[in-house]
Parts: structure tokens; C-alpha cells; sequence
């Protein structure tokens, strides 16, 4: 079988398992449909068709499921609308884009900086922004409110090429391309980083798979936002710019369903088919349009393909005998590039010399003539119909794939090739053909003059095309990308909404988890505020306790509930609403923390605060999901992240890949994330309190912060708040719960310290009990609500103190706190020994961990705390060997038989799992 009979599945297949029992027959039908064409237009023949096929399945005629189409444009060129812009003056300043945009990139290689960039990128995706920039993407002063878009990470010297012309940006600043602390303040980042960048980029979209993801459930945000009543969003759209080599990321895909269910017509994908990945071709021996035509299609999509610029219209329509269309599907990815990357000559041999018929079409076209056959992506016309077509669809997303060129116009030795996205610099010859094409007006001379400073160019703030480009943009709303964040802060809650969580649960227990859900309730009906709250879960409300939000804050559903609940008659019916707050993303972690990154960034994005709080089982957190958190942080989300069923043996018969021994770990590496692992509901709702106050409170701090808070499923008493706490410990990292009320009488051999945190702050109050009565010994018990806050605040005092040697060293907090502090120091944590050891070196006291290592597995609580020798008990056996007890400490062992997993005690039964 040929590659050709392999990939042409469109128009052959169609027909090839059935006989043709009268061609005659046949052919008059096929007459027919070309008469209708040439009279009525394909809008009228496109409707008979549709309607013929939806008879023949009332008549069950087999019909087959067609999900991919010819390899031609969608949008047929007697439904192409008229293009409303200047298509010469959006050109000229085009060239001059494409040309600073290379230039900067090439300037930056000089020998002393060589920082790296991409030049092909922007020159392959101008035309796609450009129509956009010029007609259709939303500035945030529009009066119907901004557009979001997720520009290709990699093509952003584009974006600061149009910046520079718009005279946002100056030369210093194109020259601090990849230098942002040499070149402070003028530096700018590789990629879109609004953390970086903050007044600048929106959505960070170079982690390619993570701007697709997000850009669907900005687009579902926005219409929760109006469906809640809180922000008109109707006239909003979002736009991803993509490549389709990232449409192989499970993230680029794997969530289309979404934007299809909730009919998301106000998000718009254009990918950019160049059919080149970082290596090589995409699919060399198959069709990525093709394949992802299907794909988007099967998933509900609104499928627009841009494949052939005007030159080809004539050919097109003058192939009577379908032999040009048959060669445009059967040609694979891997020659179309080849084709581009060689001459005129090349592909009237390879290409239209396949067929007679198709040879004789460009007899009279020169080579040159045939090289300038382009394709859809850099036609301004099929690209602006494109666009048109997508923002006036109702009911459905679209996917806009548009065939271009990587290294378009760059020459010979960038178009098309394998390498061309690692080449960071052009030579003399290619920076003069160049020069040529665009025709920018730079001399010989002064490329040769300095290779690395060749000059970028403007053509002068009063050039008509520079009015042009401003006019459009100010009629559009400004310049985009822009982020911009309102002075205006939240009203917070007052004591009231924390009363509840601060008296404790009495004779009851209850888990934290509970006393957070309990919390997160009273926030939810503080009056101008509550409504701001915006609960994600996936998928395991009920194991949280949370079920008993639905009935009241319901479940976000823009078609609403329009079948009839099975459990209907219960209190905690499941109830959804167009209007309802809790966003329920199913099982989906990926999605859940895409939301909370909309959300989280709503202050900036639409000027309206939002707070997302997302609760999920915390092994699935950043474990998982690690990468999209670092997103969010790029994107400057404010929420909170809630690591519920926490602990490596709390959630006690899930097993090893339930079992979270190690997510405070992962959550230290992101820079923008407070880990807290509180033990009491009073805890809890002063971590909250502080976490909203450091997102939205008046002060001079950074706001852009997300508080990570892990919480556990196991019930425990929760005492009431404590007349003399150390809220400042509380907030901070670290304070005294209880001291030991036995006097250390026999000196500092007779005194310990424990620490622990979160759930194993009950074994470490057992261990002090222990300590006491059995052994004489005196031990205070701290809790620590942050191990890794405490280690961030002492590493920058340790930096400080470098950077000024002579001024007397700051203590450290946790130092501070147990300044005076006698005798070893033994922490414990549901937590491998890394999580508290992050304090190790700021303290003088001799210092012990005991942690939950290796995997975790099923048994009881007591039973594998015992085993990773993290409870109460061992706790005491560690302190005594720390005291220098040596006798003791054997005969703590033996007592309570510290190797039998069956003899431990610390902890309890019950609790979801």
C-alpha cells in the first residue's frame, strides 16, 4: 500500500467499501451539486447537505462519521467577508515587527551576553497576531471589557517588537531582552512572565500543555463570573495561540470536553500549524491538521482549517478533477516541510508534477511564481475570515488551524528546518536577504559594521503606519498585552466569621478538615464577602464533608439541573445551578488547579477579587499538579490550597499512593506558597485570617501570595483558643502550647523540647504526659504551624547579614522562640524527617527527627506511626537517648514495646477516608 492510499482517508474513503451500481447516475447527482454551487453559493449547497444526511438517518441509511475534511480551507472563498483594514499599511509595519523581533533576538548573541532566544517562532505566528492585533482582540479599556490571550511563549520578541513600535518599549529595553537583573530596569524576560513582568504579560504560557488548560477554564470562569452576576463578561473572548507540536501534551487535549459541555463560544484556539515540533516534523509520515481536526471535532468543537493562502483560489476552482485536492491529502507533513525548506523548482517537480493534470496547471507559472504560493497562515484575508467566523459561532468553541511556516521569510537557512528553532542568530548574508525581503531601509554597511549591532528600526512616532497601528489599537481598547491591577482592596471579614472556629469543639472531636469546612461555612455568609469565595473540588466534596454545601451554595452548571436528582429528597441533595458557587471540575486535578488559577488571578484579570479555596486529597496536590502551581505563581494567584486527608499514616486505609508524606516538601520549592500545617481550628482561623490579610489587607508587603494549609482526616479534640496565645508564633511558624508543669530539678538533663506539627501535635502532648510520669522529665510542647516559613525567614536573615557583616547579626524567629530553651529538641510530623529537619541549623540545641520515610501502606493509625517510629512513645524512648538516659532509654523501649507495630496507642479511629 502507498503513504498515499495509507493517509488519504477523506474523500476516497468515503466511497471505497461500496459498489457503484450506475455511474451514470452517480455523475448526474454530482452535476447537480455543482449546478447548485454555481447558482445558489456553498452556504445553500452546505445546507441541503446537511439536511440530505439528516433524512438519510431518519431513513437509517448508513451514513458514516465524517470527522475530518478535505486538506482545503473550511471557509469557501464566495463566504470570505470583505477585509476591513488596509492590508498595505498592516503589512509595512508587519515587516518592520518581524525584523526587530529577529534583530533583538540576534543582538542578544553577541559574544559577551549569548543568552539565547528564538528567532523563527514570531516570524512563523506574525500574521496570525496581526490580524488579531488589528481587528480583533479586546484592550482592557474596551467598553465591553478586555479579552484574555495566551500568546505562544516562545514567539514574545513579537510582542515586545509591536511594543517598541507602540512606543511602549524603548532600544534599551529590546537590548535587555534575557537580562533582567544586568539590565534592571530596563531587562526583559525570556517568556511571558507576568511575575517578571507585572504591568506587561497576562498568562504565562511557555510550560507548553498548561495554556490550553487554562485558557479553557479562564473562559469557563469568565462565564461563572457572569452567570454568578458579579462581572459582565459577555462580550469577552479568550484567545490561546498554540503550536501543534504542544497539542501532544495530555494537558493540550485532555480537557476539550469542558469547553464543549459548557458550550464555550467565547474561547477561540488558533494553532499554529507550522508542522515542525522543537526536533523535527510533528507527524512526518501522517497530517497533524488532519488528526487534529478529528480530535477537536469528536471532542464538539467548531473546526475553521486555514491551510492555503489566495494564491491558490484559482487553481482550486479549476480543478474540475479533484487530482490537486487528491494530492493536497495524500502529501504527508514531513514533504510539506521538505518543500519549503528547497526552491520553486523542487516543488513543481515534486509536488504538481505528481499528476498530469495538476503539471499543466503551473506550466505557465514561473519557479519564483510557485515559491510564492503561500500558505493560509500568512494570507491576511483567510486568516481575518477565520477569526470572523470563530467570535460570530454560537454553541461551540473553535480551533482555528492555520498552515504555516516555521522561519517564515528568515531565508533559506531558517525556513522549515529541523534546527531552525535552536538557531538564535542569522549571518551577514542572511541578515542582508533579510534586509531585502522586508525591505527595511539598513545599508550593507552597516550590517557589516558590526554583525551583533545591527540597528532595529522605526520608521518615527508621525509615520502614517504607525498612526495606523495606534488608531486601531486605541479603537480596540489599547495596547495588549497589558495586566493591570486595581488599587482597591477587599472589606475582610470580621472576628465574628472566626468566633466559631476559636472555641473549640467542646466534649466533641472533630477533624481539621471539619473545622476548615466549618470555618469556610461562616466565611461563605459574611455579607460582602462571602460571595468572593469561590470552593474547588474535585470530585470528593462528600470525603471532605463537604456535601453540605450543595443544597445551599450549589454546584456551578451554566445549563443548570435539568434532571431529576436521585437523591432529591434528602438534606444534602445534589443540586446544581447556573447560578451556584462551588465549581466541581469532576475528577480532575489538573482542571481543579486551572480554576483556582482564574479565580485566584480575578483581581487583575477582571478587576473583581476573587478567592478561590481548593480542596483536594493533598497527595494529588503538588505531586501532581506541581507545575501548574508554578503557573499560577508566575500568574500572581492569590487563594488558598487546601491539602486535605494530609499525613503519611492519617488516611489510614488508602495505602501507599494515598499516603502524603512529602507534599510540604514539594510546596517549599514554590517561592509564592506559604505551607501551614495547623493542629487546632483556632490555628486554622488565624492562618486564614492573616492568609486573607496578606492577599488583601492594607499593607506594603507582597499580596501575591497562595497559602497552602494541609488538614487531616482524623478526629481529635480541639481546645479553645488560649486567653494568653502567641498569635505572632501562630502566624509566624512556631509557638509554646503547653508547658511542662513538672520543674526540671535535676538541670538540663532533665528538660526537653518537642515540636510537632499538625496531627502529631496530640502524640507530642501524650509524649510530654509520658515524659513526666514515667520518667521525671520536664518537657515543654511547641507547636509549629510552618516549618518551612520559619526556614525562609532565617535563610534571609542569614543573606542579610552577609551582605552587611559589620551590623550586629538578627536572631532568627524560631531561634528567638526557644532562646532559653533547655535540653535536646525532638520534632515529629506525619511528615518524612526532611519537612522539620528544614530547621536543623538555625537552632544550638541538640536536635532530633523523627519522620515517616520511605512508602506509606494500610493499617491502622497507631499501627504505622509505630512503625515509622514517629509517635508518642518514640518520641520519649528519642528524648531520653538524646538526655544521655542510655538505662532509661532501654527500658522505655522494652516497657512499651517500641518494635511491636500492635503495642502503639497515638491516635485514633474514625474519620472519613
Amino acid at each position: 500500500m502507498s503513504a498515499g492510499e495509507e493517509t488519504s482517508h477523506i474523500r476516497s474513503g468515503l466511497i471505497d467499501q461500496l459498489p457503484d451500481m450506475d455511474p451514470e447516475e452517480t455523475g448526474e447527482w454530482i452535476d447537480s451539486l455543482d449546478q447548485l454551487v454555481e447558482a445558489h453559493g456553498t452556504e445553500r449547497a452546505e445546507y441541503i447537505i446537511r439536511a440530505l444526511l439528516q433524512r438519510a438517518g431518519a431513513k437509517s441509511i448508513g451514513v458514516p462519521m465524517v470527522t475530518t475534511t478535505d486538506y482545503v480551507n473550511t471557509i469557501p472563498v464566495d463566504q470570505e467577508p470583505e477585509f476591513p483594514g488596509d492590508e498595505e499599511m498592516e503589512r509595512k509595519y508587519r515587516r518592520l515587527l518581524r525584523w526587530n523581533a529577529a534583530i533583538m533576538v540576534h543582538r542578544a548573541q553577541r559574544e559577551d551576553i549569548g543568552v539565547g532566544g528564538h528567532i523563527s517562532s514570531y516570524a512563523g505566528v506574525a500574521t496570525l497576531y496581526e490580524v488579531g492585533h488589528n481587528h480583533f482582540f479586546r484592550g482592557v479599556d474596551h467598553p465591553g471589557g478586555g479579552d484574555q490571550i495566551f500568546f505562544q511563549g516562545h514567539s514574545s520578541p513579537g510582542n515586545y517588537a509591536r511594543a517598541f513600535l507602540e512606543g511602549r518599549l524603548t532600544e534599551k529595553h529590546l537590548d535587555g531582552f534575557r537580562q533582567e537583573v544586568s539590565k534592571a530596569p530596563y531587562g526583559l524576560s525570556s517568556y511571558p512572565h507576568p511575575r517578571l513582568m507585572p504591568e506587561f504579560w497576562q498568562f504565562p504560557t511557555v510550560s507548553m500543555g498548561l495554556g490550553p488548560m487554562n485558557a479553557i477554564y479562564q473562559a469557563q470562569f469568565n462565564r461563572y463570573l457572569q452567570n454568578r452576576g458579579i462581572r459582565d463578561t459577555s462580550e469577552q473572548n479568550v484567545w490561546a495561540f498554540l503550536g501543534d507540536g504542544e497539542m501532544d501534551e495530555p494537558e493540550s487535549r485532555g480537557l476539550l470536553q469542558l469547553a464543549a459541555n459548557e458550550k464555550l463560544d467565547n474561547l477561540h484556539f488558533v494553532i499554529n500549524c507550522n508542522l515542525q515540533r522543537l526536533d523535527g516534523p510533528v507527524r512526518g509520515n501522517g497530517k497533524i491538521v488532519q488528526e487534529l481536526e478529528a480530535f477537536f471535532r469528536g471532542a464538539g468543537w467548531n473546526v475553521i482549517k486555514v491551510l492555503w493562502g489566495r494564491e491558490w483560489d484559482h487553481m482550486l476552482e479549476q480543478d474540475d478533477s479533484g487530482e490537486l485536492v487528491r494530492i493536497m491529502n495524500e502529501t504527508l507533513d514531513g514533504d510539506y516541510q521538505t518543500y519549503k525548506a528547497e526552491s520553486g523548482a523542487f516543488v513543481r517537480e515534486h509536488f504538481f508534477g505528481r499528476s498530469t493534470k495538476t503539471k499543466e496547471m503551473v506550466a505557465e507559472m514561473s519557479d519564483d511564481e510557485i515559491w510564492g504560493l503561500k500558505r493560509g497562515g500568512h494570507d491576511y484575508k483567510k486568516v481575518y475570515a477565520a477569526y470572523k467566523a470563530a467570535v460570530e459561532t454560537q454553541g461551540k468553541p473553535t480551533v482555528i488551524l492555520a498552515q504555516t511556516i516555521k522561519g517564515y521569510g528568515l531565508g533559506p537557512s531558517f525556513e522549515g528546518r529541523n534546527a531552525t528553532h535552536q538557531m538564535k542568530k542569522l549571518t551577514v548574508d542572511d541578515l542582508k536577504r533579510f534586509r531585502d525581503t522586508l525591505r527595511i531601509p539598513i545599508s550593507d554597511e552597516q550590517i557589516e559594521e558590526d554583525p551583533y549591532q545591527v540597528p532595529y528600526f522605526h520608521p518615527g512616532e508621525d509615520a502614517d503606519e504607525i498612526e495606523y497601528m495606534r488608531q486601531r489599537r486605541e479603537k480596540l481598547g489599547g495596547a495588549i498585552p497589558e495586566r493591570r491591577v486595581p488599587t482597591n482592596t477587599l472589606k475582610l471579614p470580621g472576628e465574628k466569621a472566626y468566633a466559631g472556629a476559636k472555641k473549640g469543639s467542646g466534649k466533641q472531636q472533630a477533624a481539621t478538615t471539619m473545622a476548615f469546612v466549618r470555618l469556610l461555612k461562616d466565611l461563605m455568609r459574611e455579607k460582602n464577602f462571602g460571595d468572593r469565595i469561590v470552593p474547588i473540588v474535585p470530585d470528593e466534596a462528600r470525603t471532605f464533608g463537604m456535601d453540605s454545601f450543595f443544597p445551599t451554595a450549589k454546584i456551578y452548571n451554566p445549563k443548570g439541573q435539568n434532571y431529576l436528582s436521585v437523591d432529591r429528597e434528602l438534606m444534602l441533595a445534589y443540586k446544581e445551578s447556573a447560578q451556584g458557587q462551588l465549581l466541581h471540575p469532576g475528577i480532575n486535578e489538573a482542571g481543579a488547579t486551572a480554576a483556582f488559577t482564574a479565580a485566584g488571578t480575578s483581581y487583575a484579570t477582571h478587576g473583581e477579587a476573587m478567592i478561590p479555596f481548593y480542596i483536594f486529597y493533598s497527595m494529588f496536590g503538588f505531586q501532581r499538579t506541581g507545575d501548574s502551581f508554578w503557573a499560577a505563581a508566575d500568574q500572581m494567584a492569590r487563594g488558598f490550597i487546601i491539602g486535605a486527608t494530609a499525613g503519611r499514616t492519617t488516611l489510614t486505609g488508602e495505602g501507599l499512593q494515598h499516603a502524603d508524606g512529602h507534599s510540604p516538601l514539594l510546596a517549599s520549592t514554590n517561592p509564592a506558597v506559604k505551607h501551614f500545617d495547623p493542629a487546632f481550628g483556632y490555628e486554622i482561623a488565624h492562618i486564614v485570617e492573616n492568609g486573607l490579610y496578606e492577599m488583601y489587607g492594607d499593607h506594603d508587603g507582597d499580596p501575591n501570595v497562595m497559602y497552602y494549609i494541609t488538614v487531616y482526616n482524623e478526629p481529635v479534640t480541639h481546645p479553645a483558643e488560649p486567653e494568653d496565645l502567641d498569635l505572632e508564633g501562630v502566624k509566624r511558624g512556631i509557638y509554646k502550647l503547653r508547658a511542662s508543669e513538672l520543674s526540671a530539678d535535676s538541670g538540663a538533663d532533665n528538660k526537653a523540647q518537642l515540636l510537632a506539627s499538625g496531627v502529631s501535635v496530640p502524640w507530642a502532648l501524650e509524649a510530654q504526659q509520658l515524659l513526666a510520669e514515667d520518667w521525671s522529665v520536664s518537657a515543654d510542647v511547641w507547636s509549629v504551624t510552618s516549618w518551612s516559613e520559619l526556614r525562609r525567614q532565617a535563610l534571609q536573615v542569614e543573606q542579610d547579614s552577609m551582605m552587611d557583616p559589620e551590623r550586629e547579626p538578627e536572631v532568627p524567629f524560631v531561634a528567638q522562640q526557644l532562646e532559653g530553651a533547655e535540653g535536646p529538641i525532638i520534632a515529629t510530623t506525619d511528615y518524612i524527617a526532611a519537612v522539620p529537619d528544614q530547621i536543623r541549623q538555625f537552632l544550638p540545641n541538640p536536635f532530633a527527627t523523627l519522620g515517616a520515610d520511605s512508602y506509606g501502606f494500610s493499617d491502622t493509625r497507631a499501627a504505622a506511626r509505630r512503625h515509622f517510629k514517629i509517635d508518642a512513645h518514640s518520641m520519649v524512648v528519642r528524648a531520653l537517648q538524646m538526655l544521655g538516659k542510655t538505662k532509661e532509654a532501654t527500658e522505655a523501649m522494652e516497657k512499651y514495646n517500641l518494635a511491636d507495630p500492635n503495642a502503639g496507642t497515638s491516635g485514633t479511629t474514625g474519620g472519613d477516608a
